[in-house]
């Protein structure tokens, strides 16, 4: 039999307070160990809420799997964004480059559904679109539709 344990933690800093400890406290395990491999997992996902999972066996061997970050959190943190736009339709908070798009794309590619790099950029740019962002200094819709058109075709 296997536990889970599910939280979410913050990328690179990850403690036995809440959420952890409580939830690993009862299940036997070196509680120091699971936290010193999470914050080594999602040191790169820093200043970011990442969602992790913790499967323990009955030996008390434990396996961590870290999800992403929401897109949105990944797209702020790029941009150095506190949060997003407060009306995103008529204010832009950020302009998003197209190798930062590419980035944020490679970094969600195996919870995104788009096959390639293009499509996944797409992907990008649609959340950008909540989140009050302009792409390549365009907005999203236009970037989205001059990479469908391709204008960009040679840059992926």
């Amino acid at each position: 039999m296997v536990d889970t344990v599910e939280a979410l933690v913050d990328g690179g800093r990850a403690s036995a307070g809440p959420p952890l400890g409580p939830a690993l406290g009862p299940k036997g395990v070196n509680i120091g160990q699971i936290i010193a491999a999470i914050n080594e997992k999602t040191k790169a996902f820093s200043g970011m809420k990442v969602p992790v999972k913790i499967l323990i066996a009955n030996d008390k061997s434990f396996e961590i799997k870290v999800g992403t970050p929401p897109m949105s959190a990944l797209i702020k943190g790029e941009l150095g964004l506190a949060s997003g736009s407060s009306n995103a339709r008529t204010t832009k908070v950020g302009n998003l480059t197209l190798d930062q798009a590419k980035k944020i794309a490679d970094m969600k590619k195996d919870s995104l559904l788009g096959a390639d790099m293009k499509a996944r950029v797409l992907e990008v740019a649609g959340n950008c679109v909540s989140v009050g962002i302009s792409i390549d200094g365009k907005e999203p819709k236009v970037f989205q539709a001059d990479v469908k058109a391709g204008i960009y075709d040679g840059k992926f």
